[in-house]
């Protein structure tokens, strides 16, 4: 996905829930960040979710590391695209699951 904005030209993947939901059965170690609020985060998420909810990114950037790659999380997809496009265009290698928990079918954890 491309998305111009200022001078700066950002540059993230997208992946489907169901991809996401398939590599975590066949046991991949994936690194996923939940963007959105407590409340929402505390209602149910994808199983191994870190929780950094989207105002909190730039103050916890400390916590990413830019040789691993992130998959955001939201409720629909639109916070974890935004988290997705202000981390690519700082270096990390991060893709947005499209379609966020509205469209997730896996295990959640509370």
């Amino acid at each position: 996905m491309y998305y111009e904005g200022g001078d700066s030209v950002s540059v993230y993947g997208e992946v489907s829930t169901h991809e996401v939901n398939e590599r975590l059965k066949q046991g991949e170690n994936l690194h996923l960040i939940d963007v959105r609020e407590d409340d929402e985060y505390a209602a149910g998420r994808v199983p191994g979710a870190k929780h950094i909810p989207l105002n909190q990114i730039p103050e916890r950037l400390h916590e990413l590391d830019k040789d691993k790659e992130y998959i955001m999380v939201c409720r629909s997809g639109n916070r974890s695209g935004m988290a997705s496009e202000w981390l690519s265009e700082r270096g990390y290698h991060v893709k947005n699951m499209v379609g966020g928990m509205l469209d997730w079918t896996g295990d959640i954890e509370k």
